[in-house]
């Protein structure tokens, strides 16, 4: 089973949304993925991202809430942002 490590800025963003419980049990469904190394499923739309998060993966936790991480390969993946395209991509 993998680690999730958070970034800071992931804790920032992660507080903005710990009183939304509906999209925090879509979250967690996610981290449990990653975690176990099992596919996120296609709806989620799971792609490698480029330009200044290249190297980093996305998905859509629900409607334009997204997970931004990267998997080292190894038995870390790092959380690195949480937000809406809006926030994350200015």
């Amino acid at each position: 089973m993998k680690e999730l490590r958070p970034t800071t800025q992931y804790k920032k963003d992660f507080k903005r949304y710990r009183n939304q419980p509906k999209k925090l049990i879509k979250l967690f469904e996610i981290y449990n993925l990653l975690r176990n190394g099992k596919p996120i499923p296609q709806g989620n739309k799971s792609h490698p991202l480029t330009g200044n998060y290249k190297g980093c993966m996305e998905c859509h936790i629900e409607g334009d809430l997204l997970l931004i991480w990267i998997d080292e390969e190894k038995d870390i993946i790092e959380l690195v942002r949480l937000g809406t395209h809006s926030e994350l991509f200015v």
